[in-house]
């Protein structure tokens, strides 16, 4: 049975990582610099999929994403949502004594203020959770320390100081699976579908209202509608939209033809099963 083929933002050990791992028994990882660069993969080759983050509890929307799902136009498989524990890493010889600065990624460090401010520590923004945990492996400073998965530090041999430093509990990202090809599931009615678009509006009054009528009428309920600016543009916004159902049901197939007839611009990224996440 072949690997599946997996490209994730970040290095080994990301939560990227660890979600490709709860989600495939066998798969081959490709780890890429910048978000951008993981998308390209996917759109470049079909047999590799993607696990980007969208979304954080606490955080609030990632940056970038929303841009790079109307350049690509990958499809969405599924979603997943995971719990994210953040923990505090070193060098096997050092401890707690040593540590004078501490290094990750800004929500990471933004999420585990209360350790940071207890030992007075200084932060290290770094470009991501993993990638800092194999910058401490590499390096011979025993007053840093990494904020980041208990994977990497298993995966970059480092001790772990304490597990579970994050502020608050709960802190859950939702992940997208995606690439290249469709793979829309058959409809069936004993099972919970989301599907996803994005699109532009027509420039004229009330659009947004007159959009939105469809789903009020053909009581679908709306899980996310966020808007976001078009590259060099004020006047003009992309909407990215998920609701429940799926495109086979008569009620959402009549809400989005209403919806196409007030966008410029109607992209479906997916029909995809809900995960049991969301019936918790």
């Amino acid at each position: 049975m072949k690997k599946i083929k997996i490209a994730i933002q970040g290095e080994l050990g990301a939560y990227s990582h660890i979600a490709a791992n709860d989600l495939f028994k066998d798969v081959e990882i490709k780890t890429c610099t910048t978000f951008e660069e993981t998308f390209k993969q996917a759109f470049d080759d079909e047999n590799y999929r993607i696990i980007i983050p969208i979304e954080n509890s606490l955080a609030g929307r990632v940056a970038d994403i929303h841009y790079l799902l109307p350049k690509y136009k990958l499809q969405i498989h599924g979603e997943y949502f995971l719990n994210v524990e953040h923990n505090l890493l070193c060098k096997p010889e050092a401890n707690i004594e040593n540590i004078k600065f501490v290094r990750s990624h800004a929500q990471a460090i933004g999420q585990c203020q209360k350790i940071i401010n207890k030992h007075k520590f200084q932060s290290i923004i770094s470009a991501d959770t993993a990638g800092s945990a194999k910058d401490l492996s590499e390096g011979d400073d025993t007053s840093i320390a990494a904020i980041a998965s208990e994977l990497s530090a298993k995966i970059y041999k480092l001790k772990i100081l304490e597990k579970n430093i994050e502020d608050e509990k709960g802190n859950v990202t939702r992940f997208l699976i995606m690439g290249k090809n469709i793979e829309q599931p058959e409809m069936n009615s004993q099972k919970k579908f989301i599907t996803s678009c994005i699109f532009r509006l027509k420039s004229e009054p009330s659009a947004l209202y007159k959009c939105l009528g469809g789903f009020a009428t053909n009581q679908i309920n709306l899980t996310k509608l966020e808007s976001f600016s078009v590259k060099n543009t004020f006047d003009q916004a992309n909407f990215y939209l998920d609701l429940e159902g799926h495109l086979e049901q008569p009620g959402v197939k009549k809400a989005m033809e209403e919806l196409g007839f007030h966008t410029v611009t109607l992209d479906i990224l997916g029909v995809y099963e809900a995960s049991k996440f969301r019936q918790k």
